[in-house]
């Protein structure tokens, strides 16, 4: 576990590095604002393709290859970025990067396969850290690496870092990554017709409780997403802040995920059990969003920052585990695939929506909406609970 941690992390790195750039980069070959914003959403769009195809393939082939081969793909799209003459080329490396961006899924169903039942959370819990913890580190590299100057910005060595990356994280990957699904398995996974993709979604998705967890899921990202995108304009209106402390801000959030995800999720998974720490993230979340509208000083929008940190980092492992409880061990891969693709369709429509809320009905409305839609989730979530029990 420990091995695919550092995998995930310095891949997870690389990609943080590039985030802080693409605009400016876009605006470099005369992009307008919302050619910026389909940019930034074709990575996302091509994750949401990738994601069920990489799980399924992993079930079939094992998981290191699909690592393996997704690693090397990433360090091919990161070099063309740093390379790129044309807006489109920007275009298409990031939806290469996307697409091999989907062996996420792979990693998730990796854990799945040697973690038990029992410390499944906390298996999940440490991919979640490793993703919190790469985008404390990247976006700040990214900037230095960058510089500050948006005019006369270094755009190539960035790109070449992530490259760098990425293929540390393929070295260690082949040298110290063992496969973690047994051959019987994957000859009985490979013996059986291939489930066409959207017929895979569907029938996940028709699950009774699968589909409510993969809602769920979908839901809290979707908002999660929604306050990532409009919290820097939110900020700079109600206090003057520029990228500077807005970057302070989200490494301070993402220094909690990190700690939640990587130190506590798994006791908390063991005492309360998943399903309770599904509701109780919600109501964190839920509330923190609501509060962020009232934050007149700066302790008390920190306040808000900590609730929806602590929600989403305990609900994000807590509904993967039991996402996964919930498949068979052939059909783990396929299973975190599906998932994987829902909340990475979050991530293209979440902005969106939190956007048009600011435009159309004023700053605060990305956090109302987005606590009203939390508090469905949490409706859904006791209702689920009371099944359980029941």
């Amino acid at each position: 576990m420990l091995i695919l941690f550092f995998i995930v992390f310095i891949d997870l790195i690389g990609f943080g590095i590039i985030i802080p750039l693409l605009p400016f980069y876009a605006e470099y070959f005369q992009a307008s604002p919302a050619t910026v914003g389909l940019l930034m959403a074709t990575y996302s769009l091509a994750q949401f393709i990738a994601a069920p195809f990489w799980g399924r393939l992993s079930d079939r082939i094992g998981r290191r290859p699909v690592l393996l081969f997704s690693l090397a793909g990433a360090v091919i799209a990161y070099s063309w970025l740093g390379f790129a003459q044309s807006l489109f080329v920007l275009f298409a490396a990031r939806a290469i990067g996307g697409f091999m961006a989907g062996n996420i899924s792979a990693a998730f169903a990796y854990i799945a396969d040697i973690t038990t039942p029992a410390n499944r959370a906390k298996g999940m819990g440490v991919i979640g850290a490793a993703f919190g913890l790469g985008f404390i580190a990247g976006p700040a590299i990214g900037g230095i690496l960058a510089g500050s100057d948006p005019l006369n910005a270094d755009y190539r060595t960035p790109a070449l870092a992530a490259a760098a990356l990425s293929l540390t994280a393929l070295i260690m990957a082949l040298f110290t990554l063992k496969e973690s699904l047994s051959a019987d398995i994957r000859a009985r996974v490979a013996a059986k017709t291939a489930i066409k993709r959207w017929a895979q979604f569907k029938e996940t998705v028709a699950r009774p409780h699968m589909g409510l967890l993969i809602l769920l899921a979908f839901l809290a990202t979707f908002v999660f997403s929604g306050m990532e995108t409009t919290f820097a304009m939110w900020s700079r209106r109600q206090f003057g802040w520029g990228p500077e402390q807005n970057g302070y801000l989200f490494a301070f959030v993402g220094i909690i995920s990190a700690a939640i995800q990587g130190g506590m999720v798994g006791k908390l998974a063991r005492r309360f059990g998943e399903s309770r720490l599904v509701l109780y993230g919600s109501i964190l979340l839920c509330a923190g969003l609501a509060l962020i509208p009232f934050s007149s000083s700066i302790p008390i929008l920190l306040g808000a920052m900590v609730l929806l940190g602590i929600g989403f980092s305990i609900m994000t492992p807590s509904l993967n585990s039991l996402i996964s409880l919930q498949a068979g061990e052939e059909e783990q891969g396929g299973i975190m695939g599906v998932t994987r693709s829902a909340t990475t369709l979050s991530r293209v429509l979440g902005p969106t929506w939190a956007g048009m809320l600011f435009s159309f009905l004023g700053k605060d409305w990305p956090y109302f909406g987005g606590a009203l839609i939390m508090a469905a989730v949490i409706y859904l979530g006791a209702r689920s609970l009371k099944r359980h029990r029941d």
